[in-house]
């Protein structure tokens, strides 16, 4: 067993560079200005999102250069107008005057296309038909911020829900809320960073520790109030940081935030090989849980938050979080209760799954520091 474990952690720092940026899913920003005169259009696009689509490095030597870039002007801007339509009272607009920019974001350089819809009714909704990329990745979003009469309507498009209509009502605050809800149900489903945080501090929530092992817990009611404890601890703590940078209180930068995560992730997978809190667990779920709500902040702003329900959406997206969490919970206790007596999971689940987290958590910190 102790040759086996560090050849499993190098193979899994070798073979999962893929999901380095985990808690980054593939996503593009369209900021639409609407005016009586003109639709104007803001589109900031990934360049990893465009290397996979278009194949912009050319020399192939990992960097997309200005050079390499200028030279696919034209065909990122014929890609990207292809899978975005739009229409007023069913005629169609066409998109003219492009112009072409770069553009960090936290997590790497997006192309920025500026352009605007000359429109044939002006007056009437706007009608969105977005399709960037749902063909190479299921799980991209388009996040579109709409700015009419001086009010600004979000929204989140992705293959199930890739139509909008932008009109000078808006959408209601409830089918607000339900997007946002439905959101952070999705991202705790592929913030994998969060996934593993929680399922790694759950692992030895089923057993005990008898000396230097580990017992099977008694029964299922000392189990559920520890589990019960863990997921109560982290909800209220990343809830009170979400809360504090969403409304403005406190701002850290995006890498730092990104590389904590990670650092909370490999603390709590080296406490169930080497325990230093064996008891009381939701204290170290509290501790580690507040970083991860500034994690869930960089989403929210992100996904832009309307300002007039700013606090609907943001218990949306809490909410929906919660729902995802507890979803995860309902699915892992049952097995880990059953199996909680048998090798296979104290050694197998808890010390080489908790291995395998601390070498996915340590090659995140890397390349995200």
């Amino acid at each position: 067993m102790t040759i086996r474990k560090p050849i499993l952690a190098i193979l899994l720092l070798i073979a999962l560079p893929s999901i380095g940026w985990a808690h980054k899913p593939s996503d593009s920003y369209l900021n639409i200005m609407l005016t009586p005169d003109a639709v104007a259009v803001r589109w900031d696009i990934a360049l990893r999102d465009l290397e996979y689509a278009l194949g912009l490095d050319k020399d192939g030597d990992g960097t997309i250069t200005w050079g390499e870039l200028r030279a696919r002007q034209q065909a990122i801007a014929a890609y990207a107008l292809a899978h975005l339509n739009a229409d007023t009272a069913g005629t169609a607009c066409a998109p003219q005057a492009e112009r072409h920019a770069v553009e960090n974001h936290g997590d790497g350089a997006y192309a920025v296309l500026f352009f605007d819809w000359n429109c044939p009714h002006p007056t009437a909704p706007l009608n969105l038909d977005y399709r960037l990329f749902f063909d190479l990745d299921p799980l991209h979003r388009g996040l579109v911020q709409a700015r009419v009469n001086g009010e600004t309507q979000t929204a989140v498009l992705s293959p199930e829900n890739p139509r909008l209509t932008v009109q000078p009502g808006g959408l209601g605050v409830w089918r607000q809320f339900a997007q946002y809800w439905r959101e952070g149900v999705w991202h705790i489903g592929l913030g994998f960073d969060h996934l593993l945080f929680l399922l790694t501090l759950l692992l030895p929530a089923v057993l005990y520790r008898d000396g230097d092992g580990w017992r099977p817990a008694p029964d299922l009611r000392t189990v559920s109030l520890a589990v019960a404890g863990i997921v109560t601890a982290f909800t209220v703590a990343h809830s009170i940081t979400l809360s504090a940078a969403v409304l403005g209180w406190i701002s850290l930068p995006s890498r730092l935030v990104e590389s904590a995560i990670a650092i909370t992730v490999l603390l709590a997978a080296l406490n169930n090989l080497y325990p230093l809190v064996r008891t009381r667990r939701w204290l170290l779920a509290f501790g580690l849980g507040l970083i991860h709500g500034f994690g869930f902040a960089g989403v929210l702003a992100e996904l832009g938050l309307p300002s007039r329900t700013l606090g609907l959406a943001l218990a949306g997206f809490n909410l929906g979080v919660e729902c995802g969490q507890l979803a995860v919970v309902a699915l892992l206790l049952p097995l880990a209760f059953a199996l909680r007596g048998s090798w296979f999971y104290r050694r197998g689940a808890l010390q080489l799954g908790s291995l395998s987290v601390a070498a996915i958590a340590s090659f995140w910190f890397l390349e995200r520091i």
